[in-house]
């Protein structure tokens, strides 16, 4: 009896997102009689690499807003559409901010109180506005929900040049305070319900930006961990947490994790690294620093696309740098951010450009997979939530990367097994012409086709 493979398509330019196809079925591989030689692409389950820790997006505050006003309808809306595992997506790994970032409807802290060395003031109440409803009624959604949360900036008065946004560094003087803040973060959280399940010690460690940024050296980044965080969140009850380094651009990642692990110290501190798209793919870059240090994990920890002009741009954008991401040892693949308006906001950060008369056409607006237009009440779902589907839906937890080969590298795909034993196989087609391919198991052949600008998983 032939075994029956499972196809799930998305073909935006017919309409088809998500859809199950006639389901495809094996067929013994005779050699010398198919002909399908130069057309395979073979899957070897005999070969395991990294666990895949799961999929999702961020819970910024401009995310959280628009959550905050939409019906209540709406919102179960969106938390379907992202969180449930049948009608969704099944997002499992999520990312949070500490204080304000871009995203934000303006700059904030949990203790504005300049010089407040013993955080008397320190409170969370901002994030229970909207931050913290969203993210537990995700958690309800998703039980398996993990989250890891990184900052922007400490309080302007812990930075050397005064300010939430423009770089600067943390004060020396503030290094141990800086410490207790972002373990009574954890805490508070916890208290809510929320338990993070780990930290980057800095969002985008080498940028000076001008919304809310902070630089570190990879000897400060180090040093900082190792000397005050680590021991810190020990003592303060939260050294369970996971920490990662960077949360950068993956062009340096090498570099950096050659500065930032250069003793057994530093290598014991840091369980991963942390890494984005926005400085091209360099997905090589992360199996050299996989070789260099193969104990550490890796996470796709944020990566966005402006407004797209073709149906299927931005989801083949998400779909080309997953693939990369997870064929070169990420473990995880998060994008930013989950629900924005028609005008990409609300963003402190896009309020100023627009204000300060700078030309709209040069002012990036991002995207997300699911927005809202403010005028009409109606949700949209962008090309990129549904290629982004095609992973998060059906690779799961402690899935690990498996090999595979393929007759063309401009067709792009990855092959996943799940804990359950099955098999799933991501195929990308980014051509103007529909391509044949045919997979190849365990001495089976099936025979599929691949339409122009279109994406599919294979199940079997």
């Amino acid at each position: 009896m032939s075994r029956k493979i499972r196809v799930i398509e998305t073909d935006m330019r017919a309409g088809k997102m998500l859809q199950e196809r006639e389901a495809l079925e094996f067929r013994p591989d005779k050699p010398g009689t198919d002909g399908q030689e130069g057309h395979i692409l073979n899957v070897y389950d005999q070969v395991q690499y990294q666990e895949i820790l799961g999929f999702g997006g961020d819970f910024t505050e401009s995310s959280t807003l628009n959550y905050q006003k939409v019906s209540e309808e709406q919102r179960q809306k969106v938390l379907e559409l992202y969180f449930d595992k049948e009608k969704g997506i099944g997002y499992n790994f999520c990312r949070a901010t500490i204080n304000s970032c871009d995203f934000s409807e303006d700059f904030y802290s949990y203790d504005d109180t300049p010089e407040d060395f013993a955080l008397k003031d320190f409170t969370i109440a901002h994030d229970r506005e909207s931050v913290l409803p969203m993210i537990r009624a995700a958690q309800d959604k998703a039980e398996d929900l993990l989250i890891f949360s990184s900052p922007w900036s400490p309080p302007a008065w812990m930075k050397t040049n005064g300010m939430m946004n423009q770089g600067g560094s943390l004060r020396k003087d503030c290094k141990e305070v800086w410490a207790r803040y972002t373990a009574r973060y954890l805490q508070e959280y916890e208290k809510e319900g929320v338990k993070i399940w780990g930290v980057t010690v800095q969002n985008e460690a080498k940028a000076r930006q001008g919304w809310e940024s902070c630089q570190y050296e990879a000897g400060e980044e180090r040093d900082f961990v190792t000397g005050y965080l680590k021991p810190i969140y020990e003592q303060m009850g939260v050294g369970d947490r996971k920490v990662m380094f960077w949360d950068h651009n993956k062009e340096r990642v090498v570099d950096r994790s050659l500065d930032t692990l250069c003793n057994q110290r530093a290598r014991d501190a840091f369980d991963g690294v942390a890494v984005h798209w926005y400085s091209g793919d360099h997905f090589t870059a992360l199996d050299v620093a996989h070789d260099l240090f193969p104990e550490k994990f890796f996470v796709a920890s944020e990566q966005c696309t402006g407004h797209a002009k073709e149906v299927y741009g931005a989801g083949e954008h998400y779909a080309h740098d997953i693939l990369g991401d997870l064929n070169h040892w990420a473990g995880a693949w998060v994008d930013w951010n989950m629900f924005l308006n028609e005008d990409g906001g609300p963003s402190h950060w896009l309020d100023e450009q627009r204000e300060s008369g700078k030309d709209p056409a040069e002012i990036w607006v991002g995207a997300s997979p699911v927005m809202i237009d403010r005028t009409t009440g109606e949700l949209t779902v962008t090309s990129s939530y549904y290629y982004l589907g095609h992973f998060s839906k059906f690779i799961k937890r402690g899935a690990r990367r498996i090999g595979y080969s393929i007759f063309d590298t401009s067709l792009e795909a990855g092959a996943f097994l799940n804990p359950d034993g099955s098999i799933a196989v991501v195929v990308l087609n980014r051509w103007e012409e529909d391509r044949q391919v045919t997979l190849r198991y365990h001495g089976e052949l099936a025979d599929l086709t691949l339409k122009a600008h279109s994406i599919q998983t294979l199940l079997f």
